[in-house]
Parts: structure tokens; sequence; C-alpha cells
């Protein structure tokens, strides 16, 4: 069973977006998601196996003192996270509005039109996420566009990108 912390706020209502981090290995970049996520009222999914320990020093200090009003959840694997989602009823269907952000997708994230509920998927910071994860559906994998002189953005910018980028869309 996965790890869990309540919201210390008294909302009822499901959160408006949720981030998932596919086994994470940067305790560091997950208490910077931590963080946004408080920001935007999104709800963190993280998928095991993780590079640190919940726990962990870098993980807190990150996130400062914002981790306590932070809602999350850790579970073992891909399909514990769909079985979470569907019996927790935050997202009515769970593929339907799942988006893969990958360097490798030819869509950019801000030619979506987001609704409550979606799912933004974020792979691990040293290989990004499996392609199996888009190629059934490749118009749900989405990209940042950057230029050529750096690989990636570090994976708590990506988050803070995609997620105002939804706030912007949907006033929450």
């Amino acid at each position: 069973m996965g790890e869990t912390a309540k919201d210390n706020a008294a909302e009822t209502t499901a959160p408006p977006i949720h981030i998932v981090l596919f086994e994470p290995e940067i305790a560091a970049n997950v208490g910077a998601v931590g963080r946004t996520c408080v920001g935007v009222g999104a709800k963190l999914w993280l998928v095991r196996p993780l590079g640190f320990q919940i726990d962990d020093r870098k993980l807190k200090r990150a996130g400062l003192d914002y981790w306590p009003a932070l809602d999350w959840e850790a579970v073992d694997d891909w399909n514990a996270l769909l079985r979470r989602m569907a019996e927790t009823k935050n997202v009515e269907n769970p593929e339907a509005d799942f988006y893969y952000f990958t360097k490798k997708a030819v869509r950019d994230y801000d030619e979506v039109s987001y609704r409550r509920g979606d799912v933004f998927v974020f792979g691990p910071e040293s290989r990004g996420l499996p392609d199996s994860f888009f190629e059934t559906k490749p118009e749900r994998g989405l990209r940042i566009p950057i230029r050529p002189q750096i690989r990636s953005l570090n994976l708590s910018v990506s988050v803070a990108v995609a997620s105002f980028e939804a706030r912007r869309q949907l006033r929450f």
C-alpha cells in the first residue's frame, strides 16, 4: 500500500490537476515540485522506486515548511497508481486525461486545452519516461520547447512550467 499525507486544509474538492513523478531520483527536485504543487493546489503522486527516502532531509529542505500542506501519495508502481486514482475518484477516467512530458514529443505543452483533473506525468531525471508511456497515444506526449544548447530543463522547472499553464487556462 502507498504512503499518503492528508490535506491540512479543509478542502473537499478534487485537486485541479495531478502531478505524477514516475521513479524520481533526486530528493531536492521532489521537494521543489512539492512546493509548486502546494502553490497551485495539485496533488503529487510519487511512483516507486524512488532514488531517496521519503523522510530525506534534502526533500524536506527543498519543500521548506510547505511539505505538511502538500497533498501527496506514494505508490509502489504504475498499476498501483492507476488503481489508487480510480479508487479516489479524483480522475473520472484515469487514462483519458493523462499527459506524458518528454523531450521526444512533437506537440508543445501550450497547444493543449487542459481540463480539471488532468494528470501530468514526468519521468526520472536521468532518463525521462519510457517510450511505452506515449507510443500508443502520441498526442498525449507533450514537450516544453527549449533551445538546442541544453538537453532538458530541470524536473522541478518542467513541472512548474506545465502546472502554471494549466492554472492560467483553468483559472484555479
